[in-house]
């Protein structure tokens, strides 16, 4: 992923962060992510790959831990990743190797797909980690999950105020 200048400076910077059924990881990383960005200059957003829980809130367990660290991620409601997104955002992120592929599959083009990388690439430079899927899991996969999410978040919203200065 390049981090690009938005030129068009009164528009928000909008992100997408998607996972695969928009109810535990990318709903969580919006959170997380819209907490660290200045809301006039940013815009994040969450879909899934999926089509199984459109117009659901995010899974309790992910409501709890994002209420636990002062966040309310409650009224979010989940949709499905179209290829129309990568018209309207200027970054997506990706949870795993899996979303990767599906989106990927979507770009109308090379620039699109310029748009898309996996969200721990910051983090992980060059690893190509995945963020792990809680959703089969205990309560402790969400909070490791949220810990993650948190630490690349603090990294991409630095990098994107930096690129992104008005």
């Amino acid at each position: 992923m390049i981090f690009t200048k938005n030129y068009l400076s009164k528009m928000p910077v909008k992100i997408l962060m998607v996972c695969l059924g928009n109810i535990c990881r990318s709903p969580l990383a919006e959170g997380i992510l819209a907490s660290k960005l200045p809301k006039d200059q940013f815009k994040v957003d969450s879909a899934g790959t999926g089509n199984y829980h459109i117009g659901k809130q995010p899974d309790t367990r992910s409501i709890n831990i994002a209420k636990k660290n002062g966040l309310d991620i409650s009224t979010q409601l989940a949709r499905q990743f179209k290829k129309d997104d990568y018209a309207f955002y200027d970054y997506i992120f990706v949870m795993d190797h899996s979303n990767l592929r599906d989106v990927l599959r979507l770009a109308p083009n090379e620039t699109a797909k310029q748009k898309v990388s996996l969200i721990l690439d910051l983090l992980f430079p060059g690893e190509n980690v995945d963020v792990p899927d809680p959703y089969f899991g205990l309560e402790n996969g969400f909070i490791s999950v949220y810990e993650m999410l948190n630490e690349t978040c603090e990294l991409i919203a630095a990098k994107l105020i930096a690129t992104h200065k008005k």
